[in-house]
């Protein structure tokens, strides 16, 4: 039992004060972080990004490019991949398994008779590239970097996507990415000699040959100087310093599963609001909130198919799930100013008889935080409907976390503060400000959950031409062509 007879407000809070101010970051770091989740997305080590950056440099310095354009063109290999969490479910159904799959694409280019090709892959290159350019517009990048972002899988002799560009109208920062990303990867998973015919064979095709040339005759000595560039290794003084949006970096991560749109949201204010009946310092909360938002780095490295399986997860699932909370561990050493924040994420998943993962922490070690946290996270979850079930009832879910509590899992008083923080329903109302109409934010919602027009329809009780009309006035109104685009500016937005 609490010490105080009044089973909500401890008698130390009488008053608590949710905390509301919106968590920031410097948006060097939402670049870092975001260039994490693409480099696990992809399959790749989680420096791939980082070195890619120092090597388009390089690139770039060598064609005499003006301070201005290095910079621009070293975003933009940060963030090359910043677009790949809105297409994951694409790629799953085409490879079956969205990381693993295009790890091998990168690595080893797909066989002739491969049903990814240029008509299937067209569509997917749409939606990552739109991604990515409305990523570099909410973490407020220079013109430069958002339209090489929007174009970054145009190649230099127009078999590129989306738009298929050719020569000159392919940005320059495309041209400089696209030769060093293929110079890292190839020589990093077959050695430098084959990475600089691969390079060649590309010069024409995705890059110009005479640049390929060139780079070729310096790029031995650029990758056996690579670890010991202090710009490739600590890039945190080449990055933008202007603070922006911590969410940007929930938001995006959650494309890779539409049934999570808005998830760490929900968990965020659920811990906050209980972390505030409990009494905890106004910093704690606030950690709890940036927690929540990051909570979900690790996840961009299982595959889709684990998430979205029915039935108990096989024991192989299981390992691959117990990477997620790693992962955003791992986060806190190569972003080292989320240290803090993704220390107490990657607790998420602990319980308090050693049950949990990743690190099988128990009683003696979480503390309180970490425990509202981790009752949040679950009670948002079974609230909310998974692929495999319905949402569940409030009673239900009370029941259920009751039970986790006499089982010696989570801990009774912070299932109390949140279940108090529940029923409260206290969370801020989004402010749509006029934008889009109230049908609108309702179908830009279900479609937000992967919904197509006719399931939107049904659950709507309208139909889908109507549905179908309302999206087309979404896309116009948000100024995007993509349902993943349209989600990802809904959510910055506050319309969904």
């Amino acid at each position: 039992m609490l010490p105080d007879a009044n089973p909500i407000f401890p008698s130390s809070s009488p008053s608590p004060a949710i905390v509301d101010a919106p968590p920031m970051i410097a948006a060097g770091t939402a670049v870092q972080v975001l260039a994490l989740v693409g480099d696990l997305s992809m399959g790749q080590p989680p420096d791939q990004s980082r070195r890619t950056a120092a090597l388009a440099a390089r690139v770039a310095q060598l064609e005499g490019a003006p301070p201005e354009l290095v910079e621009q063109v070293r975003l933009v290999s940060w963030l090359r991949w910043s677009g790949c969490t809105a297409n994951a479910a694409g790629f799953a159904g085409l490879l079956g398994d969205d990381v693993g799959g295009r790890e091998a694409m990168l690595r080893d280019g797909l066989p002739a008779d491969h049903p990814l090709n240029f008509t299937t892959i067209a569509p997917l290159a749409r939606i990552h590239c739109e991604v990515a350019g409305e990523v570099a517009s909410l973490l407020g990048l220079p013109a430069g970097v958002e339209a090489g972002l929007r174009h970054v899988w145009e190649h230099h002799d127009g078999s590129g996507a989306p738009q298929q560009l050719r020569g000159s109208a392919v940005p320059t920062a495309v041209l400089y990415t696209s030769l060093a990303g293929d110079l890292e990867i190839y020589a990093r998973t077959h050695g430098v000699q084959a990475a600089l015919s691969v390079v060649r064979r590309f010069g024409g095709i995705k890059y110009p040959a005479d640049l390929a040339e060139r780079v070729a005759e310096h790029a031995p000595s650029w990758l056996a100087s690579l670890d010991h560039d202090d710009s490739a290794r600590d890039p945190s003084g080449d990055l933008p310093e202007h603070l922006v949006p911590l969410r940007i970096v929930a938001e995006l991560i959650e494309l890779k599963l539409p049934w999570l749109t808005g998830y760490s949201r929900r968990v965020s204010e659920l811990a906050a609001q209980a972390a505030a009946l409990a009494g905890l310092p106004s910093e704690q909360q606030q950690r709890l909130v940036r927690a929540a938002l990051v909570h979900g780095i690790g996840r961009a490295a299982v595959p889709n198919t684990i998430w979205e399986r029915a039935g108990r997860p096989s024991q192989a699932d299981w390992e691959r799930i117990r990477l997620a909370p790693y992962w955003t561990s791992r986060a806190g050493a190569l972003v080292p100013a989320l240290r803090e924040d993704t220390g107490l994420a990657s607790q998420l998943y602990e319980r308090l008889d050693g049950s949990g993962y990743f690190r099988g922490l128990d009683s003696d070690t979480l503390g309180l935080p970490a425990r509202l946290l981790a009752v949040a996270a679950a009670h948002a979850a079974l609230c909310a409907p998974r692929p495999w079930r319905a949402a569940c009832a409030p009673a239900a879910v009370a029941e259920m976390l009751e039970g986790e509590v006499q089982g010696g899992r989570m801990d009774a008083d912070a299932v109390r503060w949140v279940l108090a923080a529940a029923a409260g329903d206290t969370s801020p109302q989004s402010s749509r400000k006029g934008l889009l109409s109230e049908r609108e934010c309702e179908v830009l919602r279900r479609i937000s959950l992967g919904e197509s027009n006719k399931e939107a329809a049904r659950a709507l009780q309208i139909s889908p031409s109507t549905v179908r009309t309302h999206v087309e006035s979404i896309f116009r109104k948000l100024q995007c062509s993509t349902r993943a685009a349209a989600t990802l500016k809904g959510l910055h937005l506050g319309l969904i």
